[in-house]
């Protein structure tokens, strides 16, 4: 199916709810397919089987979008800190591959494919308005004829995604536009609300947040950028994709600073429930561009998908083997699981994590290290010994 037949998202949106996929960095690196650190998509070259296998774990759960693996695949992202992909690929290459991918499995259903673009060493460095502007135009060039919409993710600073929007504003397709910030906004002390107001007036159609935080602690966030909207009397849609970790403990950096990122967050996994509620909440809120980010699986995206069947009028595929309440638990042998087979049972469990000497809230590290350190500036060589002494010297203080 060609990409212009099927509806485009603001259609969608206009229409109802649009489900977004999961996170891809994160189920890749667990998998052994992505590098933790530089977090770079060389996988849609590599290993192209396992990006495809991913998006239709989502397709199959309900995602309205193959959101293309490109996150991070610019070329100063590429060859930042030693990072090696660089030296094989160019952001291009990789951009092609991943889109391509998914526009495969798009195709085997529904659904539209977006191209994303994200925060750059580049600006991090502060190499200059123009000089970020030339990174994200090399992504762009390749999404403007292979793609049904952009989204400009994971920002940290309402400068540089203003700029992101401005050269996807260049193209003729829809523009989304997250931030990687929470209820104390970004990192230069831009409110969320602030933030919300300068990415519509630089011209995105759909506003919002992702990654860095859990689907309640976002939710704060996101009814703050719906208040400044409306009373700028602005009508972007809205957009969520939070983490699939709770994070009632981040600060102002996310889950970033929380000593378990990034392997030991398994314990702080939201259960299918949460992402229920999640779904239920975010819609009533005003959102209809619902996903998620770094945590992230399939089943995840099923439960957002199941609780909003109503207003969709369909249930995902891969619930033809699930209900959303267990209903299958029937079947057991053990009794005192049948009598888990109900709603009430689930909805309100509180779940343990069996492990009783684990605090219940971590203390982040909060270094307050952002654009304009030294720390942050992009380089090509891999981090020395001594530099890596450096921040465990101050790690332990």
């Amino acid at each position: 199916m060609a990409p212009n037949t099927k509806k485009n998202l603001l259609d969608r949106l206009k229409d109802g709810v649009v489900i977004g996929d999961g996170g891809f960095v994160f189920s890749l690196e667990k998998r052994g397919y992505v590098k933790a650190g530089p977090w770079t998509p060389e996988a849609a070259v590599e290993h192209p089987d396992a990006v495809r296998n991913l998006h239709r774990e989502f397709l199959r759960a309900g995602s309205d979008v193959m959101q293309a693996f490109t996150f991070y695949a610019s070329d100063d992202k590429l060859i930042n800190r030693g990072n090696e992909a660089g030296q094989l690929y160019t952001g291009s290459d990789i951009n092609e591959a991943a889109c391509k991918i998914a526009r495969e499995v798009a195709n085997e259903g529904d659904a539209l494919v977006a191209g994303g673009i994200s925060q750059t060493p580049t600006y991090l460095s502060g190499k200059g308005k123009e000089a970020v502007k030339t990174e994200f135009r090399k992504q762009v060039e390749v999404f403007k004829t292979k793609t049904d919409f952009l989204i400009c993710e994971y920002f940290e600073h309402i400068e540089e995604m203003e700029w992101a929007i401005q050269v996807c504003k260049e193209t003729n397709l829809p523009v989304a536009a997250t931030m990687c910030i929470g209820p104390e906004g970004d990192m230069h002390n831009i409110s969320a609300g602030d933030c919300a107001v300068r990415m519509a007036q630089a011209g995105a159609d759909v506003v919002g947040l992702n990654c860095h935080y859990d689907p309640f602690k976002m939710l704060e966030a996101i009814a703050q950028m719906k208040s400044a909207l409306d009373a700028k009397g602005l009508k972007p849609y809205l957009m969520t994709q939070p983490l699939a970790f709770h994070t009632p403990d981040a600060q102002k950096q996310g889950f970033i600073d929380l000593p378990e990122f990034p392997f030991a967050l398994e314990p702080r996994v939201c259960t299918r429930w949460d992402m229920q509620r999640y779904a239920r909440e975010a819609y009533d809120l005003g959102v209809r561009y619902i996903g998620g980010c770094c945590g992230f699986e399939s089943y995840h995206i099923r439960a957002v998908s199941e609780e909003l069947a109503k207003e969709r009028g369909k249930l995902p595929e891969s619930s033809k083997k699930h209900d959303p309440w267990g209903e299958g638990l029937r079947m057991h042998t053990k009794p005192w699981v049948r009598a888990r087979a109900r709603k009430s049972y689930w909805e309100y469990l509180n779940p343990a994590t069996g492990r009783p000497f684990s605090a219940a809230y971590s203390k982040p590290d909060n270094w307050g290290v952002t654009a304009g350190s030294e720390e942050l500036k992009q380089k090509a060589e891999s981090t020395t010994n001594e530099e890596l002494q450096k921040v465990f010297n101050r790690s332990a203080k």
